[in-house]
């Protein structure tokens, strides 16, 4: 009696979990690797995510395009794709899609999805530029190439930069968008720099008491963030290096102890400054 040369139903299943994982398991180092495959796959992510944040800040005003929504549904796939890649990619996808990041960039893939139903949360999409910073996917090269210390005021100015366009893109939705165009987005950048940067020229102003305290909150911060910068351009260049014994995370580049308890740093000195 002869057996059956078709393999076990089992052996098809085992077969699909190991590509599986191996299909996970390359998408991971390409994400989070180091190789020179790796590292040309992040720098074009990162290209194509800083073109997406690009027609993010141009949205409002491209919205009169005809092939707007052409556009902005190429992005949702762009950045679903992502988005499916990563929890691919990921050890835990649960886990994974619970991170703040991960839902900032669920909703904004829904704002892109739905245009018109969820055009007043598309200032939101300006936030991903933010997080990007945050991932640290903007500072790698950087760190690549032998400048860490551009790290800290650029981490400043990106800042102030995703606060600009997303106080931008909340006033013109608030206050201007309705037959405005291009000049009503204007305005409101305008209106934005003037008011972050205290210079109260008073030809544009926010009508009503919603108006002013919109006003406040944009100063307030504003102010902030331009001193942030200010010290983060100006102040000594500090290293990242937690001190073994009380935590400090900062410290001076040649720093032999620790400032805030004296113990003894070992600093890694690569010969950059």
């Amino acid at each position: 009696m002869q057996r059956s040369l078709r393999p076990h139903p089992g052996t098809h299943r085992r077969r699909l979990r190991t590509r599986v994982a191996r299909a996970r398991v390359h998408l991971r180092r390409l994400y989070h690797g180091h190789r020179p495959n790796a590292l040309r796959f992040q720098v074009a992510v990162l290209i194509v995510d800083l073109v997406i944040i690009a027609f993010f800040i141009a949205s409002p005003v491209l919205r009169e395009m005809p092939t707007f929504l052409v556009i902005d549904y190429s992005v949702a796939a762009i950045l679903g794709l992502d988005i499916a890649a990563r929890c691919f990619a990921a050890r835990e996808p649960l886990r994974w899609l619970r991170q703040p990041f991960v839902l900032l960039d669920l909703v904004i893939l829904a704002t892109l999805l739905f245009p018109n139903e969820l055009v007043n949360f598309g200032f939101l999409r300006i936030v991903r530029l933010w997080s990007i910073s945050q991932s640290g996917a903007l500072w790698r090269p950087l760190r690549r190439w032998g400048h860490p210390e551009w790290e800290t005021p650029g981490r400043a100015i990106v800042n102030l930069m995703t606060f600009l366009f997303l106080a931008t893109g909340f006033i013109y939705t608030t206050f201007f968008r309705y037959g405005s165009g291009l000049e009503g987005y204007i305005d409101a950048f305008y209106f934005t720099v003037a008011s972050v940067t205290t210079t109260g020229y008073g030809d544009i102003t926010l009508p009503g008491t919603w108006g002013k305290l919109t006003s406040i909150v944009i100063m307030i911060i504003g102010i902030s963030l331009f001193v942030r910068l200010a010290q983060a351009v100006f102040r000594p260049y500090k290293v990242m290096f937690p001190c073994p014994d009380c935590g400090l995370q900062r410290h001076d580049v040649d720093a032999v102890h620790c400032k805030a308890c004296g113990h003894m740093l070992k600093i890694r000195d690569d010969g950059v400054h």
